[in-house]
């Protein structure tokens, strides 16, 4: 509707802007006064071009803390405003085609812009959101599949921090000869492994545990799900940087009783 709008108030621009009737004298349009060619016509056009941008982008860009859509609305209300003043001012001189069919253009393409927004039917972009990119797994293992939430690594579960299966003794019993202490060896979760000795994971949460921002900011970025796989890309204090399926990356601060994969 607004591109549609703006076609026809483009070609409005070159039809005639008064009517003298059956006089032998040419009626000028709007090119004929550059006020009103550049001034008022092609302000919608223009207004109508940076609705149709910013639609066109997954994400808006702001000047100035405003979106174009929102200067291409401005600009689309001023054009019709413009141009309906001016038929009922003209006085005696009649209205020509440009003017005329300019008018009913430009509301349309004001009413168009305005509605936007509104209307859940037209708040779609034109333009779909980037897919998220496939988080490669860079020990080796394999991405998601179909079925098993994002970046199921296909391996036999374990838990954070602790020893492998059929390795721990009975509960209870003494460690065999040439094993190290159970007590020592299932270190807490918590404790922060040398820098240079982490090596990324997948792993999954047994509840929903928030994903708080890098920066420190005390408001969740995000939620893991529990059956879902995601990736842990680095160890802060007593936390994780996890990354989640969309490529945005926080910290887990709470690790207890989450699966390695």
């Amino acid at each position: 509707m607004v591109i549609g709008a703006a076609v026809v108030l483009f070609i409005a621009s070159f039809l005639d802007y008064f009517d003298y009737g059956s006089t032998s004298v040419d009626a000028p349009n709007s090119w004929d006064s550059l006020g009103n060619a550049i001034g008022v016509y092609m302000v919608g056009v223009i207004g109508a071009a940076l609705i149709v941008l910013s639609r066109s982008q997954p994400q808006p860009r702001k000047v100035v803390g405003l979106d174009l859509a929102q200067f291409g609305v401005a600009a689309t209300v001023f054009t019709a405003w413009s141009l309906f003043w001016t038929i009922i001012d003209l006085g005696q001189i009649d209205a020509g085609a440009g003017l005329i069919l300019g008018l009913i253009s430009s509301l349309a393409l004001a009413a168009g812009a305005v509605a936007s927004p509104l209307l859940p039917a037209l708040k779609a972009p034109l333009a779909g959101a980037p897919k998220p990119q496939a988080v490669q797994p860079p020990y080796g293992g394999q991405p998601g599949q179909p079925g098993q939430g994002y970046g199921y690594p296909g391996a036999q579960q374990q838990p954070y921090g602790g020893q492998p299966q059929g390795q721990a003794p009975a509960y209870g019993g003494q460690p065999q000869p040439g094993q190290p202490d159970p007590q020592q060896a299932q270190a807490p979760a918590q404790q922060a492994a040398p820098a240079g000795d982490f090596t990324p994971f997948w792993f999954a949460v047994p509840v929903a545990r928030p994903l708080y921002d890098e920066d420190g900011s005390p408001s969740p970025i995000a939620e893991l799900a529990p059956g879902t796989w995601y990736l842990a890309v680095e160890q802060r204090g007593p936390g994780l940087i996890a990354q989640t399926q969309d490529g945005r990356r926080g910290v887990l601060q709470d690790t207890t009783g989450i699966q390695r994969g």
